[in-house]
């Protein structure tokens, strides 16, 4: 299992774990609708962070909790 930082930029994913102690940035992806069995797709890397695709709709996101989604 590999997590967000790691993933090809354009390719679909399945989010397989969210892996965290902070129930706060659990929440704040599962509002998101990132969450075990959700499809991610990286649509860009930033300097400070990642453009994400979750539902037909983008989010930008910093490497920590990139880091912390597991596909």
């Amino acid at each position: 299992m590999m997590n967000l930082t790691e993933a090809n930029v354009g390719e679909d994913y399945i989010v397989k774990d969210i892996v965290s102690d902070d129930e706060e940035l659990k929440s704040f992806l599962f509002s998101l609708g990132c969450y075990s069995g959700e499809p991610v797709t990286v649509v860009s890397r930033k300097k400070n962070g990642y453009v994400l695709s979750i539902k037909d709709a983008r989010y930008n996101i910093d490497s920590d909790l990139a880091s912390a989604i597991k596909i």
